[in-house]
């Protein structure tokens, strides 16, 4: 007996169920770029296997990629990691990827009780916590403060200009930074304190804090942007009081609803100033999709698309107009702009692992179009029209979002002696199911090599 593996997606704009054999398979897997029907040839010069393999789409894997579209794509793997006593830290800028105009990032990691440094940017930080915990502590123009504990999931955002620092609780912490400026490096950026009180004349600063010059011997000429430290045991109290409610620099995401998803392919958070209100210039999604599952075809109105990928393997077309699109394939670590109003999908490309990443934009919400509901919502004799498309398959195009598009993955045994009856039956079986449940699918089929 054998296995034949079958695939049933659950196809947002077509009912019917259908029969798909994929094609020979072509060596665009193994490294290199030959499609298996008369294209290609092997890389005989100096490569990269590893980058290669990591990147069978950059090989042509796409027949529908035309075009020049710029690279979309980097690594933080590829960045310059600093490293400190405390911990280290690693940043993706404009520099890095050039069509980032809209946000800039970074990896940051702390060890028990150290610190990022007390300092303050021109723009806002927006930060989300995917190990260990953390203290943030920082102050607005009205005095008010906060000085909470955020774990796992958690968020905080900074507006331009708020004083602020995080230190590490937890043994090993780590967490990712984004900031609404893709050009986040340039002088004039980030303004540390202990930079600022070494750089100001001492009889200044005694003036200033009521105290005497030699207070200040001690102070560090070159800023150590991550020290390390004991955890913190101080309260704060009185000022203007401590920022709660829609004044609140933090949210907590996994103490919030889910939002629906009628594709069934995973879970999606937003996290935007509707939920999150003083988070004005960034809005998120926070997104898990199942194996083989797909993040629908869509566009935003109102922004770039920046996304941090955190774990899984995923492909992405963009599709940018004048009939320029490409293919990128994206795995842990990576991070990657979708330029403004440009179509595109997400894909998780494993059978088994779950893809989970984080969606930026440079906005106070997160706004999508989908192309299912808006050929859905469109009359359906103008789109046939249009796509060549009948007008019966039009009409049962879903007229919600689907968001995430859950793919089912089965086996079904078989022998060399020729089962299929009882494979249809059961393919139909299938059918009947999903149809009883209102899913609309199609069928992919496939033989493995012995």
């Amino acid at each position: 007996m054998k296995l034949l593996m079958l695939y049933c997606l659950a196809i947002t704009s077509i009912a019917n169920a259908s029969i798909v054999k994929r094609a020979t398979p072509a060596q665009f897997i193994q490294g290199q770029p030959i499609d298996g029907k008369g294209k290609g040839a092997l890389i005989l010069g100096g490569t990269n296997k590893a980058i290669d393999l990591q990147n069978p789409d950059g090989l042509g894997q796409q027949s529908t990629d035309a075009g020049t579209v710029p690279n979309l794509k980097w690594s933080f793997s590829d960045s310059k990691t600093k490293i400190f006593p405390g911990g280290w830290t690693r940043t993706q800028v404009i520099t890095d990827l050039p069509q980032s105009h809209d946000i800039a990032a970074a990896q940051q990691h702390l060890r028990k009780g150290a610190l990022r440094e007390l300092h303050w940017h021109r723009v806002a930080e927006w930060g989300f916590v995917y190990n260990g915990s953390v203290l943030i502590s920082a102050v607005d123009e009205d005095g008010r403060y906060t000085a909470e504990k955020l774990g796992l999931g958690d968020i905080w955002y900074f507006p331009k200009g708020v004083a602020h620092t995080i230190q590490g609780l937890d043994d090993e912490n780590e967490y990712l930074l984004t900031f609404d400026d893709g050009d986040f490096e340039r002088l004039g950026s980030t303004f540390m304190v202990d930079d600022w009180i070494a750089h100001t004349p001492k009889s200044v600063l005694a003036k200033n804090f009521g105290v005497n010059e030699s207070v200040f011997d001690t102070i560090p000429i070159a800023d150590p942007y991550i020290l390390n430290g004991t955890v913190s045991t101080s309260q704060v109290s009185g000022g203007g009081g401590e920022l709660t409610g829609n004044s609140s620099y933090v949210y907590r995401t996994f103490d919030h609803p889910s939002e629906s998803v009628p594709g069934g392919g995973g879970t999606f958070y937003k996290i935007d100033s509707r939920n999150f209100p003083i988070s004005k210039t960034i809005a998120a999604t926070f997104v898990t999709l199942k194996p083989k599952g797909l993040r629908e075809l869509h566009w935003h109105p109102n922004a770039e698309e920046w996304l941090y990928f955190h774990s899984g393997h995923a492909s992405a077309t963009v599709f940018i107009g004048g009939g320029n699109a490409r293919t990128f394939d994206f795995t842990s670590g990576d991070t990657a702009v979708f330029p403004d109003n440009s179509g595109h999908y997400i894909e998780n490309t494993s059978d088994t692992e779950d893809l989970v990443w984080i969606e930026i934009y440079k906005s106070d919400r997160v706004a999508d179009i989908p192309l299912s509901q808006w050929l859905a919502l469109t009359p359906a004799d103008i789109v046939a029209n249009t796509l060549k498309i009948s007008i019966s398959v039009v009409e049962k195009i879903k007229k919600e979002k689907q968001l995430l598009i859950e793919v089912l993955l089965m086996e079904l045994e078989y022998s060399e002696r020729g089962d299929a009856g009882l494979i249809m039956n059961e393919i139909f079986d299938v059918i009947n199911d999903f149809a009883a449940g209102g899913l609309n699918l199609a069928f992919e089929v496939e033989k493995p090599t012995p």
